[in-house]
């Protein structure tokens, strides 16, 4: 070894001690995210949790669960979402969920940012999708380090042109989006050989230490802020980025991470209106009054902080409840081992609808939950449980509500990259 050449054992020790990744037991790495945001929790001024109405959800959502065998099947459902199993998907998912961030628009739906694809136009998270597809479709290499690395050729002209929209609405915040290509170009091409598969090599098939060479390694990945003078994480991208690769490889392959269950709910704008609707967060009086002005909310102050954290702390109770419950979730698998073919009704969603088993009581402000008393839920074995199902499944019931006119309250304003 010469005098230029680094110390193997130095490295794997330093990457060790950061969290990287390079020890075989990947308990060694935390993202703190849970314990950061019980702290965000435990201090909170204008968010709190009902104990009841988290309880009551936690057994709803099981059951709703359950019938609807909810899993990481589910995810690949989509027609959107890439269906092969390959590096080109990881490529695709890591360019997907490093743009996946601030869709949400105050004008109609006719009017606002949308993408037109496959003879239809899509909104919000699936415009991105959309235009990601579309772009690779007309020959774009929008999935390659490389070309976001050559600022001659992934030039703003060729952005905008990717995230063409069908109105006359932009697509929001599209020069941090851009500078969030060419940053994770260079580190990609520069550390990691100009592809994304190696940061999952590095971290060793470990959830918490992808997440944590994430957002080491990429500064628009660095999703946190301080809070009560204390710095705290919330990660949001980096964590739905593995929670995603689980999701799409159904736990096996480039989806393989042996601590799954160390990722967190995906604190955003939607699980905290979910999670409200439900009366499991309560907000004070000027929160409350300032969400539903449609008053924007800075990114990294306390309000939005609060929100955030406390949402992340939520879906970990609703979580605990569940294994209380109903212990069997622990030793189940996850994943669906036998696909399931979707339904011509399934097939351009990922959830049945929600008011068929939600019923509104408008004088309390939120939506109600009881168990629904289906014998199809009797009989079947259950399947495991962890908060990005959990999330998966309150998101897209929550759009499912937005789409039927049927929110209790607006989600709150925040324009940020993070998410």
């Amino acid at each position: 070894m010469s005098d230029d050449d680094a110390d193997p054992e130095l490295v794997a020790l330093l990457r060790k001690t950061l969290g990287l990744g390079g020890s075989p037991d990947p308990h060694t790495a935390e993202t703190k995210v849970l314990q950061n945001a019980q702290y965000i929790f435990d201090n909170a001024i204008d968010v709190a949790l009902n104990s009841a109405k988290t309880k009551e959800a936690a057994e709803t959502i099981w059951q709703m669960m359950q019938k609807k065998e909810y899993s990481t099947q589910t995810w690949a459902e989509h027609e959107l979402h890439p269906k092969a199993k390959d590096e080109r998907t990881v490529d695709f998912i890591f360019t997907m969920d490093l743009l996946n961030f601030s869709f949400w628009s105050e004008l109609p739906s006719d009017k606002r940012f949308a993408i037109e694809y496959r003879g239809k136009k899509w909104t919000g998270y699936w415009s991105l999708v959309a235009a990601l597809q579309r772009a690779l479709d007309e020959d774009i290499p929008i999935t390659t380090p490389e070309f976001w690395a050559n600022e001659e050729e992934c030039t703003e002209e060729v952005i905008k042109h990717v995230f063409r929209s069908a109105t006359e609405e932009e697509i929001p915040l599209l020069e941090e989006r851009l500078q969030c290509l060419r940053e994770a170009g260079r580190v990609l091409c520069r550390e990691f050989e100009g592809s994304f598969l190696n940061c999952i090599y590095s971290a060793n098939y470990s959830a918490a230490a992808l997440v944590n060479l994430l957002t080491e390694s990429f500064a628009c990945f660095r999703d946190e802020t301080t809070f009560n003078g204390r710095r705290v994480r919330i990660y949001k991208r980096a964590q739905i980025l593995v929670a995603d690769l689980w999701a799409c490889f159904n736990g096996e392959g480039f989806g393989e991470f042996h601590d799954i269950d160390t990722i967190t709910m995906f604190a955003d704008y939607r699980i905290p209106q979910m999670l409200h609707q439900l009366g499991c967060l309560m907000y004070s009086p000027p929160l409350e009054a300032h969400i539903r002005d449609l008053k924007l909310i800075p990114s990294g102050s306390n309000w939005e902080t609060e929100l955030r954290g406390a949402s992340i702390w939520c879906v970990e109770l609703i979580k605990r409840e569940i294994e209380r419950r109903h212990p069997e979730v622990k030793t189940k698998p996850i994943q669906q081992s036998e696909p399931k073919p979707p339904s011509s009704a399934d097939s351009s969603k990922k959830s049945t609808k929600p008011e068929e088993h939600i019923g509104k009581q408008p004088q309390q402000g939120y939506f109600t939950v009881t168990a629904p008393d289906d014998e199809a839920v009797q009989g079947k074995s259950a399947r495991g449980i962890n908060a990005i199902l959990i999330d998966f499944f309150l998101y897209d019931t929550m759009k499912e509500l937005e789409k039927e006119g049927q929110e209790s309250i607006p989600h709150h304003r925040t324009r940020s990259i993070w998410y």
